[in-house]
């Protein structure tokens, strides 16, 4: 089992891995190797994360979300097929670790009697300090 936090963890037959050749340094390596790794996660239809999660989950993945509720997170910074292989997982974990942070709702206030007087008192120097440029009146 993949721990995300206490209560949730991930069963590895959740998580696809596909290898592909990685772009980027690597020499005649890179021609040759697939290092470069493609993780994705089927968050649609994981029964190990609460529906909570998969709503904030929608948002934070962006462009990484498939239509279909697949998670796509792609590696290839690393030479090594190993190495790229725990960064993607890495990443992924991090992504729900992420979501699983609940926002607290804000509470909107309203500007206080000092703060509104320091406001206008502002206003009022400036635009006594505008009309100073002004020409002269004449006399």
């Amino acid at each position: 089992m993949i721990q995300i936090t206490q209560t949730i963890a991930l069963h590895p037959d959740e998580i696809e891995e596909h290898f592909i050749r990685a772009s980027g340094p690597g020499g005649q390596n890179v021609n040759k190797v697939a290092s470069a790794v493609q993780l994705r996660f089927d968050m649609a239809r994981s029964p190990s994360l609460p529906a909570a999660v998969k709503q904030r989950l929608v948002q934070l993945a962006g462009q990484r979300l498939t239509r279909d509720g697949v998670i796509v997170i792609t590696a290839q910074s690393h030479r090594s097929q190993e190495r790229n292989r725990a960064e993607a997982l890495e990443r992924l974990v991090d992504l729900i670790r992420k979501a699983t942070i609940r926002q607290r709702p804000r509470i909107p206030t309203r500007p206080t009697l000092g703060s509104k007087k320091r406001r206008l008192a502002g206003k009022t120097h400036q635009g006594k300090i505008k009309a100073l440029r002004g020409k002269p009146p004449p006399e």
